[in-house]
């Protein structure tokens, strides 16, 4: 992985404090975030806006996390470094980055093929070498590298497919936000053999996982 210029290495240092001033984070989180260069992963417009706490529009009518989101949803993971990941939904692939500092291995899907070869390309120009790609419905997960220590959403489900808790390891986590009536309720689930527990964590805003794949 390359190290970060001495200006974008303080600019990233400076995002991973002001996240952690307003959610409390592990010096593990922290050091993903401020190793991670989030002006490689926003539109060339926004460059001014990168390292601002705000969510920001990105092709195909997504958007890229707020910083301060991305930190939560890896906070509520509980990573630990030999684990693997799935991410469902890898979208600009910051989130994805920021995971491969705190796991073995990243595993990510995208049902947008445009945004895939995107994000392939920035992890590329980044030297990020242990985060997988796959274009198709995340709502299939990933079974060929199942199962997964942690399984993370990053847009909103009505449900969780049946099929995505089986390609969970007993004892992991999977982190979703969550559409309850007009509200998104980001909520954890924890797997312990054929249990799964539900802790809904806080209200959240995120666009819609939707079925299929587009080319």
């Amino acid at each position: 992985m390359w190290a970060l210029d001495r200006i974008t290495a303080i600019k990233t240092a400076k995002l991973a404090d002001e996240c952690h001033k307003i959610f409390p984070l592990s010096e593990s989180i922290r050091n993903a975030i401020a190793k991670t260069n989030r002006e490689e992963f926003v539109p060339s417009g926004f460059r001014q806006s990168a390292y601002k706490l705000d969510a920001l529009p990105m092709s195909s009518a997504q958007w890229i996390s707020s910083p301060l989101t991305v930190a939560k949803m890896t906070h509520y993971l509980e990573p630990k470094s030999t684990d693997k990941v799935l991410e469902i939904g890898c979208g600009s692939g910051y989130q994805a980055a920021v995971l491969s500092h705190l796991f073995r291995g990243v595993f990510t899907i995208e049902r947008i093929e445009s945004l895939m070869l995107e994000a392939k390309s920035r992890f590329r120009k980044l030297g990020i070498n242990n985060i997988h790609t796959r274009v198709e419905d995340g709502q299939n997960g990933w079974v060929q590298y199942a199962p997964y220590d942690r399984i993370l959403f990053s847009a909103t489900a009505k449900e969780i497919p049946a099929k995505l808790f089986e390609q969970l390891s007993d004892g992991g986590i999977l982190v979703a936000p969550m559409q309850v009536g007009f509200k998104q309720i980001i909520t954890r689930f924890k797997k312990t053999g054929k249990s799964i527990q539900k802790e809904e964590l806080e209200y959240c805003d995120f666009v819609p996982i939707l079925n299929g794949v587009q080319k």
